[in-house]
């Protein structure tokens, strides 16, 4: 399973600086709202030290890191759920992201033009929130009027759970709150609330594009959204976009470091961002490994071993008899599989066994 972003905002917030630093696309970046015209989509690797130790000692013919999809459309305005400016036929190009990077102008530049003539990321968020919420509002309300006829008189439990779905998402929406933030009790109601694809549905992960100076300790612009966004389950980062794409260009590793070092930062913006947007989703990562292939897979913490079987292929999970364990730590002390085979470290688990971030699993199965 990828995990997919979608990166939304203000026209010149730095929303293609960043995606451009992320996925070492070029999409065209310039000083005037609506310069990105199609949707551009970057594929990231995820960087992970355990994926590098892993293929340092299997030597595998082929190696699969896990990875991130990235989904950059054009600046949204006020009013662009109604169609004002680019931006409503791009909110279709992030119904089905896993998650929402929101990118907010926390810096001052007289050379920059901000679209609403002043500087204030709070004001900023709060306008692509209530875009977003229109167009689900838009969503839901025609939903309900295809529903509610049938659930009121057709005696369909379906149409009547969809319909109770739908006017409690609704209630939330015309209140100013997030589908998200509605409680859906059964697995149901659960699915049915998922495949609607709304945009406040997703969690968000506020991104404060910073100045060079604000990349360490961030600014009052970004204690500004903080105090903004408090008592919410969305997460919030800090990068300096500009100064991050400027990082990305150099050639070597030492490079890159140094260039960090010198702002006060231990690694760059982009493995921060990655790994901020894997908690915001409770994800984890499961490796496979072998002289064949060394592959890092996506999971979603809490999941059992026939979950996790079943990403690699459907069948793994169908099948599934049980898992061989590797924990990674002992993998990479006693060195290798056959060591910890021998040492007795290899765990056999059933269906009930909750896989932890960084096992190395073996499964068996039978179609």
């Amino acid at each position: 399973m990828a995990l997919q972003c979608g990166i939304v905002g203000l026209p010149n917030v730095g929303k293609s600086t960043l995606f451009n630093c992320l996925s070492n696309a070029k999409a065209q970046s310039a000083n005037f709202p609506f310069c990105t015209i199609e949707p551009n989509v970057g594929v990231i690797t995820v960087p992970d030290d355990r994926l590098t130790k892993l293929v340092e000692m299997c030597h595998p013919r082929s190696i699969v890191p896990a990875t991130v999809e990235i989904v950059d459309i054009a600046g949204l305005v006020k009013g662009a759920s109604k169609g004002e400016g680019l931006g409503n036929k791009f909110l279709a190009n992030i119904r089905e992201t896993d998650a929402i990077l929101h990118v907010l102008r926390c810096f001052d530049d007289d050379n920059i033009t901000h679209v609403d003539g002043s500087v204030d990321p709070v004001r900023d968020k709060e306008i692509i929130e209530y875009e977003l919420t229109l167009k689900d509002l838009e969503t839901v309300e025609a939903r309900i009027a295809k529903t509610q006829k049938q659930a009121q008189t057709g005696g369909d439990k379906v149409a009547k759970m969809q319909y109770e779905v739908l006017c409690r998402i609704k209630d939330a929406l015309d209140q100013g709150k997030p589908a998200r933030s509605v409680v859906i009790d059964t697995p149901d109601e659960q699915k049915f609330a998922r495949e609607l694809f709304l945009l406040t549905s997703k969690p968000v992960l506020y991104v404060c594009n910073v100045d060079d100076a604000s990349a360490a300790n961030g600014n009052a612009y970004v204690e500004a959204v903080r105090r903004s966004i408090e008592g919410t389950d969305s997460g919030l980062m800090v990068v300096a976009a500009q100064t991050e794409s400027e990082i990305a260009e150099l050639d070597t590793w030492e490079e890159r470091q140094e260039f960090l070092a010198e702002i006060g930062l231990e690694e760059s913006g982009v493995s921060r961002l990655i790994r901020a947007a894997y908690s915001l989703l409770d994800l984890q990562t499961f490796f496979t490994a072998g002289e064949d292939e060394v592959r890092a897979w996506t999971f979603r913490r809490g999941s059992k071993a026939p979950k996790c079987a079943g990403i690699i292929h459907t069948d793994f999970e169908k099948g599934f008899i049980r898992a061989e364990v590797i924990k990674y730590d002992d993998y990479v002390t006693l060195g290798g599989e056959s060591a910890v085979r021998d040492a007795g470290k290899l765990s056999v688990e059933g269906k009930e066994y909750v896989v932890q971030d960084g096992d190395i699993m073996h499964f068996r199965f039978n179609v």
